[in-house]
Formats: structure tokens, sequence, C-alpha cells
């Protein structure tokens, strides 16, 4: 029963209904998070605290109040009335009160010997969402704890939990309902003004059923999967050997725990075009709705044959991944966190293994799309024919009523005019229901393109697959209700020191600026400054030093630089091969063929082109000349190309991460930014302040003051030059081919008069030659709009006309 207080609340919630119709899910969603102030909660010590002289230096972070617990040396885990929460890592209990963390709440730092924890909103909504009930987490708290729980989190607990969970939108036989073990809420939902008039019209009572459980379900790849086929097995044969085994025994056999009393639940239907009207009303009455997927009661949608070859077994952190996802036998929409390298391809491909129907990958590359086609072959039995891509290229449809479709964002969103058999894929991928969305690189893609592609094709479930789940711009919580919370996120040196992924060596090396480069670059611009960092003559010899010394003990380095003047002055002068935006597919495909490959390509240089969509597992030594100032993704995502596991069991390290960095400049203050994530992953960066013996080794280039002054006046003259030459870089996406602007491929640039009668040996430069290679093929194609087009003709003949007037 409800007290008066709820009653009230109710009330003034439907007042404020029609006020809020137009709020943000996302602002709404931020809002819950920030109900609960930390600095708020520290303040809320013991009344009979008294400070002492030290207590000022920790300002709100004194809890000597907190009395410990008699067995406390026991216990791991340490709590403040912030929702923090440290782990001592050493501790006998570490990996039960580990496993539990991860569950209910969001890992923040992980070392070595401590942990962070930070309890929110969206953790706990996670934890909800899995089957832990509030009383479990309190009880689970205080068993761990080394001191009682504050009163104020257990609050935070309850009054956050009661809510979530409660309501769930279930897709069953093609149509909506929405669920809860809760009748009484159900009626309460069903008596308001937005809700009610939502119902599928005929239908006046709750239906009521039992609740799922996990019963019956096992995931693909692990040992219960492969218990479940050698059983299902075993009956076959005693059926053909006449000996008459019940499909009820079999399943008795197989599920111990069925026997157990099931919990009813109550639903009631809603038209299908009113499924965000509710989801946003019940977001509003604080009842956030769970989406799940009851897909073995799916009987409309075709079941797709594909599992998992007999071969495939997944690991232990994967199989737990995907038990949060399927924990009450449905299918859970929401993220997974696992580093680079640790698998996160196999983790989606079993997720569609266990549901068995229709798929539709997003990618963000062409390049990917082949690569997921390609890893679906490899570790499943999918056939070739039920598994189709659509991209720019190629536009193929599954043969079967069901199947698995690879493709990109940009595909799916674009919101231009479409040729025709793009068209027709897409109202194919519109028409269709699909029981699984997977979107690889989830961080990467903004929420307006969620959005689209989200409104645009209908599934049943989604499931993100990120290695950092972290924007620069903040917006990474935008997920938690354009997808699902986070489910899983795996522990990067956990799975390191067990062998999953590569042991890496993370260095910064300090690169001294000569005294003529560093008064310069106190004088220049900042974008002037980001190349003369880049370009420091010290950074290049320790570039240099680094790549002779990895090449000649067997490793293959990749070179990453943002700032493409660099990238491809260093390459040319140690004649390595390099990969921009401009490079073409052809080239591309090339170079990483012959890096793979041949031994004697060792090291390849890559713009940012190369952060994401890049697998190269030979890859063993990684430096960074140049970077996206703080970028904390992209640093994590560049260590990424080097993490797969490595074929060779060196002691100690078996992989190398350098980062160059000019010395006193903005390079060490930005260098420091990016380290944070991988810091709190567990990742210690040794500062090199001099490498050894540089000095005196031979063949250095830029050894001599006069070559470095050389330099200096090669950089500024071609600075000079060139202003724009970010405008190089076409692409963000090392696979996708350069795109068009609005207005074309032409760019305006300054010359001399002297030039307009063709002399003066003048060259074109051509920002886009994918596109004017399209453009060619096509009878009166022009990038040109008509204004601009009058525009350019009139400002043209003024200046021929000048120029004519000069000469005579």
């Amino acid at each position: 029963m409800m007290s008066d207080d709820d009653d009230e609340g109710f009330d003034e919630g439907i007042e404020d209904a029609q006020k809020a119709k137009e709020r943000n899910l996302g602002q709404e969603a931020d809002r819950f998070v920030k109900e609960w102030a930390l600095e708020n909660a520290r303040q809320s010590q013991a009344v009979n605290f008294r400070r002492d002289a030290v207590s000022q230096l920790f300002r709100g972070r004194d809890f000597s109040y907190l009395q410990y617990k008699p067995d406390h040396q026991n216990r791991p885990l340490w709590i403040d009335p912030g929702g923090i929460i440290i782990l001592e890592r050493f501790n006998p209990l570490a990996e039960q009160a580990t496993d539990f963390l991860i569950t209910i709440a969001e890992p923040v730092s992980r070392p070595t010997y401590v942990h962070e924890y930070r309890l929110t909103v969206h953790s706990l909504y996670a934890a909800v969402s899995v089957g832990l009930h509030p009383k479990d987490i309190i009880n689970t708290l205080e068993r761990f704890l080394k001191t009682p729980l504050p009163e104020r989190v257990r609050n935070y607990i309850l009054d956050n939990t009661k809510s979530y969970g409660k309501v769930k939108l279930v897709l069953k036989n093609n149509k909506y309902f929405v669920e809860s073990v809760d009748a009484e809420l159900l009626q309460r939902l069903l008596k308001d003004e937005v809700i009610g008039p939502l119902r599928v019209q005929g239908t006046t009572e709750l239906t009521t059923s039992a609740a799922p459980k996990m019963g019956g379900l096992v995931i693909a790849g692990t040992k219960e999967a492969a218990g479940v086929k050698e059983a299902a097995l075993q009956q076959a044969n005693q059926a053909t050997s006449g000996e008459q085994t019940t499909e009820m025994d079999l399943y008795a056999a197989l599920n111990e725990d069925d026997e157990d009393e099931q919990e009813a639940v109550h639903s009631f239907q809603i038209n299908d075009e009113s499924v965000e009207k509710v989801q946003a009303r019940c977001l509003d009455l604080h009842y956030p709705i769970l989406e799940e997927y009851d897909f073995r009661a799916d009987n409309v949608n075709a079941n797709l044959e594909i599992d998992l070859k007999p071969n495939t077994q997944i690991r232990p952190y994967q199989e737990k991944s995907l038990s949060k996802m399927f924990g009450n036998g449905r299918a859970k929409s929401g993220i997974i966190v696992l580093p680079c390298g640790a698998g996160k391809t196999l983790v989606g491909i079993t997720a569609a293994c266990t549901i068995k129907k229709g798929v539709i990958v997003l990618c963000t590359s062409s390049m990917s799309v082949v690569q997921w086609r390609n890893e679906f072959l490899k570790w499943s039995n999918i056939k070739p024919e039920d598994i189709a891509v659509f991209t720019a290229e190629s536009k193929e449809k599954f043969d079967g009523n069901t199947g698995i479709i690879v493709t990109t964002y940009s595909m799916v969103s674009n919101g231009r005019e479409r040729a025709h058999d793009s068209k027709k894929m897409m109202d194919f991928l519109k028409g269709r229901e699909w029981g699984l969305m997977l979107l690889d690189e989830v961080h990467v893609v903004p929420a307006d393109v969620f959005r689209r592609v989200i409104s645009s094709i209908k599934s049943h479930s989604k499931l993100g697959l990120t290695a950092t789940l972290v924007r620069e711009d903040d917006k990474i919580s935008n997920l938690n209700y354009l997808i699902g919370p986070k489910l899983y996120e795996a522990n990067w040196m956990e799975l390191s020191q067990q062998g999953h992924i590569a042991k890496v060596q993370c260095a910064e090396v300090w690169c001294p600026m000569p005294t003529e480069f560093y008064d310069e670059y106190l004088r220049s611009n900042s974008a002037k400054k980001r190349t003369l960092c880049a370009m420091n003559p010290r950074k290049f010899q320790a570039c240099q030093y680094l790549i002779n010394y990895h090449e000649a003990r067997g490793d293959k380095i990749i070179v990453f630089s943002d700032e493409l003047y660099s990238l491809k002055a260093y390459a040319q002068k140690l004649k390595k091969f390099f990969i921009f935006g401009g490079t073409s597919q052809g080239e591309r495909m090339q170079v990483l063929e012959q890096f793979q490959h041949n031994p004697e390509v060792n090291t390849l240089f890559l713009s940012k082109i190369g952060d994401t969509s890049l697998d190269l597992p030979e890859a063993t030594c990684l430096i960074q000349i140049s970077s996206h100032f703080g970028s904390r993704r992209q640093e994590a995502q560049r260590l990424g190309r080097i993490l797969r596991a490595k074929r060779r069991n060196d002691e100690g390290f078996n992989a190398f991460f350098y980062t160059l960095v000019s010395k006193d400049t903005q390079e060490m203050y930005y260098a420091s930014r990016r380290q944070t994530f991988l810091v709190d992953q567990g990742y210690a960066f040794k500062v090199i302040t001099q490498l050894a013996n540089l000095e005196n080794t031979p063949g250095l280039s830029f050894a001599a003051p006069q070559e470095r002054r050389e330099l200096l006046a090669t950089v500024l003259t071609d600075l000079e030059k060139e202003k724009n030459l970010q405008q190089d870089e076409l692409t963000d996406s090392l696979f996708d081919r350069p795109r068009r602007g609005k207005k074309g491929g032409v760019r305006r640039t300054a010359g001399t008069l002297g030039e307009l009668s063709g002399g003066q040996d003048m060259a074109y430069i051509e920002q886009n030659k994918t596109a004017n290679k399209t453009l060619k093929g096509k009878k009166g194609a022009t990038t040109f709009n008509k204004s601009s087009t009058l525009k350019e003709s009139k400002q043209d003949s003024h200046l021929l006309k000048f120029a004519a007037m000069l000469k005579s």
C-alpha cells in the first residue's frame, strides 16, 4: 500500500505532466544523477564529532568519527557518506568484494593495491536490472565494510532502487507490454491521464503470468552450453536405441532449480506507436522503464540458425559480462566495457548466438564492417549467404527469412537523399524487427546519430561495446537512456596479469627543445606551437633512437602523429611508410599488408585515423609524437593498438608505449591529462628524462647546430606557405573513403598576379581525389552551386581585367 506522502507526490507529478512534456530525456537523466550531491553528503558528519588540529587539512574528507567494527581487519571495504568506496585489493575477501562492486558501483581508479568505486544512480539502476534487491545490496555492503554503513548511503540506496526495475517494457509476440511484479503499481499507471489512454482498447484487466528465470537458458560458448549439447546428444542416442525418456525428464536433468516456485508478473498491452510516450511519462513519474527481450517466447520472428563452432569457448570474463545481459533469462539492453584486444567482437557474436534472431551490427567504418563479417564466419557456423553487408560499395541482402546485416552508423543515419539501391536497403532494414542491435565503439557516436539510428530501426535489444567509456564533452551519460546501463566493465590489469591482453610498459620521454626552437615557440600562436613541439629535433632524435632500438630486437612499431606536417616529415626523413586521411584505399591496404607480413617493413607512421578500427596484432611498440590535446579516450585507444596478447611470451613486459613530449611546453600539461584514464586502470607511466647514450649514437639526424637551424627555417617557411594543413585530413576513419564537403572540393588560394598568366609553376592541390574521380565519370556533374559559381566568375573577371591593365 502507498502512504499519503506517496499519493501526494504522485498527484504533483500529474499536475506537472504538461509542463514537463517537452523535456529532453537526457536532461531528465542528468537531473537524476545530480539529485545526490557528494559535497553535501560529506558535510553530514556526526553531531558529536570534534575537529582536531589536522581536520582542516582534509576539509570535507575527515572521517575519523566513523567507528570500526570489532573484526575490521578481516573486511576489505571502506565507505564515506558521499558514496565513495575504497577496496583493499590485498584482502583475502577482495575477489568476492570486487565482483559485487562491479555490479553496484562505477570503478573510478583501479591500481595494484587499492581500488576506488563510486555509488551512482546509474550503477544502482544497473544492479537492479540484473536482479539485485535493495536489501541484498545493503546486507552485502554491511558484510564487507570495516565501518557501519552510513545512514545517508543506506537511504540513498533504498530511495533510488525502490522504483528502478519495477516497470519493464517487454516485446512478446510482436506486441508491447508494460510489465511489473507489483499489480497495484500497474493500476496506478493505468489511472494516469497520459498512460491510461495509450492502453490497447479491449483489454480491461491485467494479464498475469509466471516470471522468467535463468533455467533453460545457457549462454553459447560456455561449459554449460557444451553440457547441454552432450545431454541432448545422449537423449537422441537413447531414443534411437529404444529407451523412452520423456522431454520433461531431460528438462529436469538439465535444470535442477526449476522446481522452485516462480514469482508472478502482471502486465498490460500498449500500442506500438505509444512506446516512447509511455517511456517518457514513466520517467517523469520516477519509474524508469527497463527494456527486456523475451526472445525464447518470440514466435513471430524467425529463428536464425547460428551457434558458436564446437571448438570455440569464451573466456571467464566474457562469460561474466554476458551473464549480466542474460541474468533472468531475457536479453537486457546495455553496454559492456572491455579493453582493446580482449575480445569485444566475440562477446557480440556470442550474444547473437544466444538470442538466435535477426541481428544488425553497426560499425564506425567500412573496413570494420568487413572485419565483423569475417569474425562471424570465423567463430560461428553462420552460413555466408545469411550474413550481408550494407556499405557504399555493397548493398546486399540475406537470402532467408532472417539473417545478419553489418553496416556503418553513417549509412543508417544519413539524412540526405539516397540513391535507389540505398533507399531500398533502408526500407528493408526499417521494415523488419531485429532481435539484437550490436553497436561497436559505442562511445564515439554523438547522441543525435543514436537517436536517428534507434528511431529508424526497430530492435528488441541493444548491446553497446566499447573499450573507453569516456568522452571529453561529458556526454557519455546520454548512453544510459539511449541504450541502457553499463552491464559490465573489466579490469585491465587483471586481464593483463592473466595473459588475456599484453603486458605494456608505458613511458613518457622528455625531449628538451633547442634554444632557437624554444625562442620561436614562445613567440608563436597555438597552432604553430603544436608544429614546433612535434618538429623538435631532440624529439626527432628520440624517435629515431627508439625505432632503431626496437627494430633491432624484432618489434613491429607504430608511430602516431596528429600533426600532419610532422607525420610526413618524420616518415620521409626516416624513409618509412605512412598513412593519413588523403591516402587512397588501395594504398592503405597495400601498406598494411606489407607491415603485417613483410619482415623488411617494421615501422608504420599513422595519423589519428588509426586510433580505431585498426587490427594489427603484430604491433608490439607504439611511439606517440603528437596527439589531440588532452583526450583520455585517444590515449587509451592508441594503447589498444598494441594490447592484443602477443605470440611471444617474454618475461615481464612484451609491449611498449612511448609518448614523446617537448619539455617545458604545453605538451607536458596535455600529456598528464591524457594519462589519467590509463593511470586509473592501473598503468604506471615511467618518466625518462634522458635516453641512454643518445648523444653518442651515430647516424642521428639534426645532430649539428647548423642542421637544427636549417630545420627551423624550413619549418617556418613551410608553415607560412601552408596555413591550413589540417584540411588534408579528409576523414576520421582509417578505411572510409574521403568525404566531400558541402561546397565540393574546390578551395580558393592566394597567389601572385604573375600567376594569372599561367607562369610561376603553379601547382594544383586536390583536396578530395576520390570525389574528383567520381565526378569525372558523371556527365554535367559540378561541385558548384548556382550562387557560388556566379560569385566566383565575377571575382575572376575582375582579377583578369586588373592583370591585363598591368601588362598594358
